[in-house]
């Protein structure tokens, strides 16, 4: 099976990252007696203060780490006995991360992905950019409805790993361990389908919050998740995508879950643009990284190349990187010729 350890002792698991959801899927990871997990990221110092504090206080302040995991900083100390990689880094970043720590990472060895994006300068895949750099091994996706701060205290929640059907044991291993008593973990074989919803969601999630800045109401809010599901849905089954991924909790319960969330940060992107501010001003003032920023630049292009109409996400564009007024952009979209719902 991908990612078991040849002696048959502890399986070790490496996390690429430091922010919330890597924090996260550590912990869960920790938590089982069979596995042992070294966490890295890049900033040797923020990595000491987790271990220090024993909790992530600039992603996730006061949820402590768990007691099993270890913290290296250093590229070789953390990855060249690994059984498995967990990439927790935003999607923008997959790249030089990885080509930076390729070198450390074992042939063959199981990578799973938890980024919700798509790279801007070439338009892949997370688990698209990770072959290119590692080459040919089992790769997977974790996606669905998963607030890193609900998933942190516990609440009930649900979750789905996604891989090509070649690597279904690889899948099965993963449901095993990070199914817990509050996480439900689903299989999926549409691996195209789920990382496209991950990422295509976030486009959506920021019209959302722009929405609720503009105080539009929830008239406007349900037409929008609505339309908008209609509009990754098409593009991603134009990308090789299954339609039904899209109804699915990658799809629509992952889009509902970050439109309406107040911890969402795409979602409380848009509702600050939403209120009047410049995305730029916003983007400057919060930390951590807003994927479905770059992403709708990369929807806007994708469905471009596929001719795909995506009214949606175009108007967005505009607001975002054009300067167009909100309460304008949203007028033209309310004005567009009439239609039928279903054609």
């Amino acid at each position: 099976m991908p990612g078991t350890p040849p002696t048959g002792g502890l399986l070790k698991i490496t996390t690429i990252g430091d922010g919330a959801m890597a924090t996260v899927c550590s912990n869960i990871l920790a938590g089982r007696p069979e596995v042992r997990v070294t966490m890295w990221g890049r900033n040797a110092e923020r990595l000491g203060e987790i271990e220090r504090l024993g909790e992530n206080r600039r992603y996730l302040p006061g949820v402590k780490v768990a007691p099993g995991l270890v913290f290296r900083p250093d590229d070789a100390a953390a990855l060249e006995d690994a059984d498995l990689v967990l990439c927790a880094i935003p999607t923008q970043f997959i790249r030089p991360t990885l080509t930076r720590l390729a070198p450390h990472i074992r042939p063959a060895i199981p990578v799973v992905s938890v980024a919700k994006g798509i790279e801007i300068d070439t338009l892949c895949r997370p688990s698209e950019v990770i072959l290119s750099l590692l080459g040919r091994r089992p790769v997977a996706a974790l996606s669905g409805p998963n607030i890193a701060g609900e998933l942190a205290r516990k609440l009930p929640a649900t979750m789905v790993a996604a891989a090509a059907e070649q690597y279904d044991a690889f899948v099965h291993q993963l449901q095993e361990l990070f199914t817990t008593p509050y996480l439900r973990v689903y299989r999926n074989h549409d691996l195209v389908g789920v990382e496209f919803a991950g990422a295509l969601k976030n486009v959506i999630a920021i019209a959302a919050g722009i929405l609720d800045g503009m105080n539009a109401g929830y008239n406007a809010k349900a037409a929008l998740l609505t339309r908008g599901l209609v509009e990754i849905s098409r593009l991603g089954v134009a990308l090789g995508a299954q339609a039904e991924t899209f109804a699915g909790l990658a799809g629509l319960g992952d889009l509902v879950t970050t439109c309406f969330s107040p911890e969402g940060r795409n979602r409380r992107f848009g509702e600050r643009v939403g209120k009047g501010e410049s995305a730029q001003a916003v983007l400057d003032s919060i930390s951590g990284v807003v994927e479905g920023m770059p992403t709708c630049e990369a929807v806007v292009r994708l469905a471009g190349s596929k001719g795909v109409e995506m009214p949606i996400a175009e108007g967005l564009h505009a607001v975002l990187f054009e300067g167009r007024n909100p309460r304008e952009q949203l007028a033209d979209l309310m004005s567009r010729d009439p239609k039928a719902e279903v054609s």
